[in-house]
């Protein structure tokens, strides 16, 4: 078991050695997480803002074709009916971002199960009295 000659101070640092060690452990795990997370975010805005552009210029060189097409019959209708287009995807894309800032985020999620195993582990591993 322990050491006759151990002073009774020993048991009580190994296990704050240990605690120390699951605390930077854990630690570490969280800041890789957050590292990945904001590269994970960075290329999300990069490729959506550059999706956004090249839809956007997509919608606008169709929405130029409809109307020089029917400048000569129909100039009003034409304009209109490109303003409804632009309004009907301008609502969609304000409905999809506030559906997006109501989901919970997932940020350390891995380091949050991590903890609630090693509290299970403690718990699991303490004496009933």
């Amino acid at each position: 078991m322990t050491d006759p000659q151990e002073p009774v101070s020993a048991p009580l640092r190994r296990l704050g050695a240990a605690l120390l060690t699951q605390g930077r452990i854990r630690l570490e795990l969280l800041a890789i997480e957050a590292q990945e997370e904001k590269e994970r975010i960075a290329h999300l805005l990069l490729w959506a803002v550059l999706a956004a552009l090249l839809a956007g210029f997509g919608v606008l060189m169709a929405l130029m074709l409809a109307v020089v097409a029917l400048w000569d019959s129909h100039p009003l209708l034409a304009l209109a009916g490109a303003t409804a287009v632009l309004a009907a995807a301008a609502a969609f894309a304000v409905l999809k971002v506030k559906a997006l800032v109501g989901l919970p985020p997932s940020l350390f999620q891995s380091s949050l199960s991590e903890l609630r195993e090693d509290a299970d582990a403690l718990r699991r591993d303490a004496p009933q009295p």
